[in-house]
């Protein structure tokens, strides 16, 4: 008995993909894909800079001590009776200023140092490959933050020591380099840290070569007596930090050396060319 052939299915048509939406298509993401540039690695490193604690503490200790530091020596020189002469009032803010340069540093390092040591590090640079762009992003977010409140903070000392004490009344140009100035000086000296701790990769390690840097030179030329060493005495008095910070207000222990803008410029110099080898280090370095 023969048997009948069997009958073979018709083919289907095939079945049309639906979009997010139910619409008939390929999936659509709803959400727009774009590439990501310098912005969003600025609005990253922003986020991070503010929502840690080493932040508050090492910006508010500074404000501590810029203003508490300003306001004493103001004080201690109105109830001494000491004649101001032609020294100019805002240069009492020198010293609050020295110190809170301590802070700046040790957040320059923090930005980028403490995520070699939590390891956030691998993180960053999954989500943003670019190490260059992650080095800028870093150095804007800190240097403007680090600016901004230096300049508004010895801003408010200056105008507090000027109603405090009677001495010369210092012109627009002093004005400007003593608030201005002096917060571009800090910053770009903060600067200087985090390229330092891109370099080193230790905060501790980091810390200690920045602070080093500001004194180490200054101590050292107080101690060397030889006539012999007259000339690297004369040279670690004129660029030590303290005294560039002070030539910036015109207080200088030297009678040579940088004057007026001319220690910005000096600095600028020198965090440039750290910048370029955290540069170099990030791009050469594995993590």
């Amino acid at each position: 008995m023969t048997m009948p052939p069997q009958a073979h299915p018709a083919p289907q048509p095939p079945q049309q993909q639906q979009g997010w939406n139910g619409a008939p298509g390929p999936y659509a993401s709803p959400i727009p894909v774009r590439t990501p540039g310098l912005g969003d690695a600025i609005a990253s490193e922003w986020t991070k800079i503010r929502s840690v604690r080493s932040t508050m503490w090492t910006l508010g200790v500074m404000i501590v001590l810029l203003i508490g530091v300003g306001l004493l020596t103001a004080f201690a020189v109105s109830v001494s009776d000491a004649p101001m002469d032609e020294t100019p009032v805002l240069s009492l803010g020198f010293f609050g200023v020295l110190l809170g340069s301590i802070c700046v540093i040790t957040l320059g390092v923090l930005t980028i140092a403490s995520e070699y040591g939590t390891g956030m590090i691998r993180t960053t640079l999954t989500a943003c490959p670019s190490r260059a762009r992650i080095l800028f992003a870093k150095s804007i977010v800190f240097f403007l933050l680090a600016f901004t409140i230096t300049t508004v903070t010895t801003g408010v000392v200056g105008v507090l020591q000027t109603a405090m004490l009677d001495g010369a009344t210092p012109d627009t140009g002093f004005w400007v380099r003593s608030t201005v100035g002096i917060g571009l000086y800090v910053a770009t000296l903060g600067l200087l840290s985090l390229a330092l701790g891109a370099i080193i990769r230790h905060s501790a390690g980091a810390i200690t070569i920045m602070i080093a840097l500001v004194l180490l030179p200054l101590v050292l030329a107080m101690f060397m007596f030889s006539p012999t060493l007259a000339r690297v005495q004369q040279a670690l008095f004129e660029y030590s930090i303290p005294n560039q910070l002070g030539a910036m207000y015109d207080v200088s222990v030297t009678a040579s050396g940088p004057t007026g803008w001319e220690p910005l410029f000096i600095i600028l110099g020198v965090t440039a060319v750290a910048m370029g080898g955290a540069l170099l280090s990030l791009d050469r370095r594995d993590v």
